[in-house]
C-alpha cells in the first residue's frame, strides 16, 4: 500500500525520497532495524526480564552467601586471635613455671650438696679420729715395746746371776703358796 502511494504521487515523491537511497544511508535499512528491534523487544522482553531477574536474584544470593562467609571468617579470625592471645599467656605461664622449677631444682641441689658436704665432713672427722686413735694406740704399743726392750737391756746389763737366781726362787715360792 505504501508503494502504491509512492507510485501515485509520481516523480515528485520519488524525487523527494531520493535522499533515502543515498549510498550507505538507505532509509529502509534503518526502518528494518527499527522493526527488528521492536519485534525483538516485544518477543524477548519477558524472557530477558525473567533471566535478568533470576540473575539479579542469584547475585543477591551470592552476595548474601559471601557476606555470611565473611562473617564466619571474621568469627574464626576473632577466635584464632583470642586463642593466639591465650597461647601467648600460656607460653609466659610455662616459661615462668619452668623458671620456678629450675630455681627450686637449683635450691634442692644446693641443699643436697650442703648435706653431702656435711656428711663428708662428719665422715672425714670420724676417719681422722679413728686414724688418730689408731696412731695413738700404735704409738703407745711402740712406746711400750720400746720401753720393755730398753728395760730388758737395762735389766740384763744390770742384773747379776745371783739376783737372777734369787728372783726365780722368790717366784717359785709365790707359786707354791698360791697352790696351797
Amino acid at each position: 500500500m505504501i508503494t502504491h502511494l509512492f507510485l501515485l504521487q509520481g516523480p515528485t515523491l520519488l524525487e523527494r525520497l531520493e535522499f533515502m537511497n543515498y549510498p550507505g544511508l538507505e532509509l529502509w535499512k534503518f526502518l528494518n532495524l527499527g522493526i527488528f528491534l521492536t519485534a525483538g523487544f516485544v518477543i524477548l522482553r519477558k524472557p530477558i526480564s525473567n533471566a535478568l531477574a533470576a540473575r539479579a536474584e542469584g547475585i543477591k544470593k551470592d552476595l548474601a552467601r559471601a557476606q555470611a562467609e565473611k562473617d564466619q571468617a571474621g568469627q574464626k579470625l576473632a577466635e584464632a586471635e583470642s586463642l593466639m592471645a591465650g597461647v601467648e599467656a600460656d607460653v609466659q605461664d610455662i616459661h615462668n613455671h619452668a623458671e620456678q622449677e629450675a630455681e627450686a631444682e637449683q635450691q634442692r641441689q644446693a641443699a643436697a650438696g650442703d648435706q653431702e658436704i656435711a656428711r663428708l665432713k662428719v665422715q672425714a672427722t670420724r676417719e681422722v679420729e679413728q686414724a688418730r686413735k689408731a696412731a695413738h694406740k700404735g704409738l703407745q704399743q711402740f712406746l711400750a715395746s720400746r720401753s720393755l726392750e730398753i728395760a730388758r737391756q737395762s735389766v740384763k746389763s744390770e742384773l747379776k746371776p745371783e739376783d737372777d737366781l734369787r728372783l726365780i726362787k722368790e717366784r717359785i715360792g709365790e707359786l707354791r703358796r698360791a697352790q696351797q
